[in-house]
C-alpha cells in the first residue's frame, strides 16, 4: 500500500535545502542538492513510520503563506 506526505523544502542561508513532513513529527532532513533532498526525505519518511507509534495526522494541505512582521 503506498502512502502519500505532503513535504514542505526550504533553502536555508548556507545554500542547503532542508525538507519537512507536517504530517510526521520530527521528520526532516537537508541535502545540497534536490535530488539527493528527495531520496533522504524518503528515508526519513520511512523510518519516522516505523518508530510512530501512532497513525500520521491526517492533514489536507491547503498552502503555504508568508508572512511579514515589524522586527
Amino acid at each position: 500500500m503506498q502512502k502519500q506526505f505532503d513535504v514542505i523544502v526550504e533553502r536555508d542561508s548556507e545554500g542547503f535545502y532542508v525538507a519537512s513532513v507536517p504530517a510526521l513529527r520530527g521528520c526532516h532532513t537537508q541535502a545540497r542538492s534536490l535530488d539527493e533532498l528527495m531520496e533522504r526525505i524518503k528515508e526519513a519518511i520511512e523510518l519516522c513510520l516505523e518508530v510512530e507509534s501512532e497513525r500520521p495526522e491526517n492533514l489536507d494541505f491547503i498552502g503555504i503563506q508568508r508572512v511579514t512582521i515589524a522586527a
